[in-house]
């Protein structure tokens, strides 16, 4: 779960500065120059970033309860557009805020919501399974089935949901496979936390348009 200032799963950075030089384990990065991030730059998120986290917060509230992992929201120009490092028993999402702000450009608060949801898709899937996720997934398409349950809980629109999915076809990580693979797990996972098929289906045609 994203932490948030005041509580919940995604929080803001307070005294994690002091561990900022300490070396992680990067988990998942959606761009390219993941050897170029420095640690010791991580700021707090913008208030935007947050309020978006708090929508998020909401919605993963509802799939894991009491048992959200917590992870920290920092903002870092020299991060790989989002990224999530574990650092011993601490996680923490680092996104770039000219990515962030491209992203909103795109694809409005939606796309941030959904690459949020992919990352935190991370999180989720080490701390609690679901009958719906597949074996032979890899952890990116795990992640993306999170995202879609936590989208699903989200309760966007069929406009946001257009958005949504459109982010997440166009900032893939490195080691993601093809949307025509991705989709069908991000269904997965939309469906199996109670979304509505028909939104899915408008919202992945209008993706495909843009």
């Amino acid at each position: 779960m994203l932490t948030t200032c005041a509580a919940g799963i995604l929080a803001c950075a307070l005294l994690f500065q002091q561990r900022a030089g300490a070396s992680g384990q990067i988990v998942c990065t959606l761009g390219p120059g993941a050897t170029s991030y420095k640690p010791a730059t991580d700021q707090r998120p913008t208030s935007d970033a947050m309020q978006l986290a708090a929508r998020l917060n909401a919605a993963v509230k509802l799939i894991c309860a009491d048992n959200c992992p917590g992870v920290m929201l920092f903002r870092n120009s020299t991060a790989a557009n989002a990224m999530l490092v574990a650092e011993g028993s601490q996680v923490k999402l680092v996104y770039s805020p000219q990515f962030f702000a491209s992203v909103h450009d795109g694809f409005g608060d939606a796309g941030i919501v959904a690459i949020i949801a992919h990352e935190l898709g991370h999180a989720l899937d080490d701390a609690m399974g679901a009958a719906w996720i597949q074996s032979k997934w890899t952890p990116e398409l795990r992640a993306d089935a999170w995202a879609g349950c936590a989208l699903a809980k989200s309760n966007l629109n069929p406009r946001e949901m257009e958005a949504a999915l459109g982010a997440l076809s166009k900032y893939p990580s490195p080691s993601h496979p093809g949307w025509n693979v991705r989709q069908p797990a991000i269904r997965a996972g939309y469906a199996g936390c109670g979304g509505h098929g028909e939104k899915f289906n408008s919202g992945n045609r209008g993706s495909n348009k843009r």
